[in-house]
């Protein structure tokens, strides 16, 4: 029975490529000189550290491109509340949203199922794994997905006949 997968991943090598060109722009640029503005990773939790609100705002934009040059979406960072750390300096953590949510699953299932196209979805942890007897009704179903869904950034993968 034909078959693919909807997740929602980031490239983490491309991710970590858009932190390095971030940072070293921010090294080389001259109204960031003597300031400690920079961007850390640990696996999918980004920390910003810069000097005040203006200067978050020009790194956050200076990442938000380099992801974008490479290949990365900007749906996928989700920015968390600004924290205050020693002296006037400033740190801001932004998740990088890994898999669909189940909220977003049950979107997802809700949405194939309302629409009734001769295909199966179910929640396969992270995935939402959609099934048909034909192929054109499990392509209908990923452009009803494609153009419903656009708060997260969707890949279709392991189409199988």
């Amino acid at each position: 029975m034909p078959s693919f997968d909807i997740t929602s991943e980031v490239n983490k090598v491309e991710l970590k490529n858009a932190i390095e060109q971030c940072n070293k722009e921010i090294a080389n640029r001259f109204d960031f000189k003597g300031s400690d503005a920079r961007i850390e990773q640990v696996e999918f939790t980004l920390s910003i550290y810069a000097d005040d609100d203006f200067k978050l705002k020009q790194v956050m934009d200076v990442f938000t491109g380099k992801c974008a040059k490479r290949g990365v979406d900007v749906r996928a960072l989700e920015p968390k509340d600004i924290a205050k750390i020693s002296g006037d300096k400033i740190k801001q953590t932004v998740e990088v949203k890994n898999g669909v949510e189940s909220e977003q699953a049950k979107k997802i299932v809700r949405l194939i199922k309302d629409h009734k196209l001769k295909v199966q979805a179910s929640i396969q942890g992270t995935a939402v794994r959609v099934s048909g007897a034909k192929k054109d009704d499990l392509q209908a179903a990923i452009q009803l997905v494609k153009k419903s869904i656009t708060e997260i950034p969707l890949q279709f993968q392991n189409f199988r006949d």
